[in-house]
């Protein structure tokens, strides 16, 4: 049995110390890259193999192009004295994931999707930053399930999980301030929509992200992104969702300072929205969105315009139940803070502020924090 992979995949194509050697050296004077001596080089290739020393650069860049590897592949420990044969092993390993993929069925799906629902519940309670490990948890999980799954029958609901998973788990880490965790994930739910073929799963995951593009100050593409998303949608989604793309949209041309086209895009959302108290429809448990939500997110973009009705809209939110979770009712004192701000009440401004810092440590939003942080009203 090889000692380390890097052995293993000199011997797996048949090379001999001495071949890899005249590479080794080939390579090097290529790319300027200072290596040792032919001479010494053959000692040092047997320490590298037999594990005596640890290979460092730039031996690793001229290894991994050598066998087309990567780190991983070439310098991770062996396996268990156990194993006959490292590279028979990880055939074999990948055969045995194969095979318990093929025990996913749709079922499994759903059962996955209803953790997801699990999750999001909880977000609501308890907030994300409480929930970063489950969290992390269950997309491993479904994207263990999903990369060794066959067949599209399978993997076509298994993506649409992971898409809606992976869009929490963006907004989570939004919230958080982990902003870079955030755009991955946003990343990994546009691939599985695409992969299930959910039209409202991607323009979902692309508006979302828009917000992450406001957060670190790029409106340009904040706005060209959820322009975007809403074309992908189209007319053919259902009325919520179309009206929570609107909103969305809406939100990022606030930020842009495009007071007009901000609030048409409201309007557009107003007129969509289905009447009546419920917010959620069950095949899109994504989306929560009734008349005192919008309200609540129309008195946000207004407040960022500065409009002096801002806060008789947030407060129709409040009399209208649009307030379910910490996190949003933190975001609600922070709109209003920033809108007393505006009509220069700075003493009821300041109020709203230290009750949506209250809340937003509550909530572990570091996001929301932030908000009210730019207010400058905090002593």
């Amino acid at each position: 049995m090889p000692k380390t992979r890097l052995q293993a995949a000199r011997t797996a194509r048949g090379l001999k110390q001495s071949q890899v050697i005249q590479e080794l050296t080939r390579r090097a004077e290529v790319s300027g890259l200072p290596i040792a001596s032919p001479s010494s080089l053959q000692i040092l290739l047997s320490n590298f193999e037999n594990g005596k020393r640890a290979v460092n650069e730039p031996y690793r860049s001229l290894f991994r192009a050598i066998y087309g590897m990567t780190d991983d592949e070439l310098f991770a420990p062996v396996g268990d004295p156990g194993e006959t044969d490292n590279e028979s092993a990880e055939y074999a390993a990948l055969a045995a994931r194969v095979a318990a993929a093929r025990q996913i069925d749709h079922t499994t799906a759903s059962l996955l999707s209803a953790q997801t629902d699990y999750l999001r519940a909880m977000d609501c309670r308890v907030g994300g930053a409480a929930l970063v490990d489950q969290m992390n948890a269950h997309l491993t999980t479904v994207q263990e399930a999903l990369s060794h799954a066959i067949l599209p029958s399978i993997r076509r609901p298994l993506a649409a999980v992971l898409a809606d998973a992976a869009a929490l788990a963006a907004w989570q880490a939004l919230d958080v301030g982990a902003i870079s965790r955030a755009w991955r994930h946003h990343e990994t739910a546009r691939y599985a929509a695409l992969e299930a073929r959910d039209t409202v799963l991607l323009a979902h995951a692309m508006a979302q992200q828009a917000f992450v593009l406001v957060d670190v100050g790029d409106i340009a593409s904040a706005v060209e992104l959820v322009g975007e998303a809403l074309s992908e949608a189209g007319t053919k989604v259902p009325a919520r969702f179309q009206a929570w793309v609107y909103a969305a949209k809406a939100e990022v041309l606030s930020a842009a300072n495009e007071v007009t086209a901000s609030k048409k895009c409201f309007d557009e959302a107003s007129q969509l929205l289905p009447a009546g108290p419920d917010a959620v429809d069950p095949e899109m448990p994504f989306i929560v969105l009734n008349e005192a939500h919008l309200a609540r997110w129309r008195g946000n973009a207004l407040a960022t315009l500065g409009d002096e009705t801002a806060i008789n809209q947030l407060q129709a939110a409040v009399d209208g139940g649009g307030i379910v979770s910490t996190r949003a009712a933190a975001a609600l004192h922070c709109d209003l803070a920033k809108a007393y701000l505006a009509l220069d009440d700075r003493s009821e401004a300041r109020a709203h502020a230290t009750e949506g810092r209250k809340l937003a440590k509550q909530a572990g939003s570091i996001r929301q924090k932030l908000r009210i942080e730019r207010l400058a009203l905090m002593p």
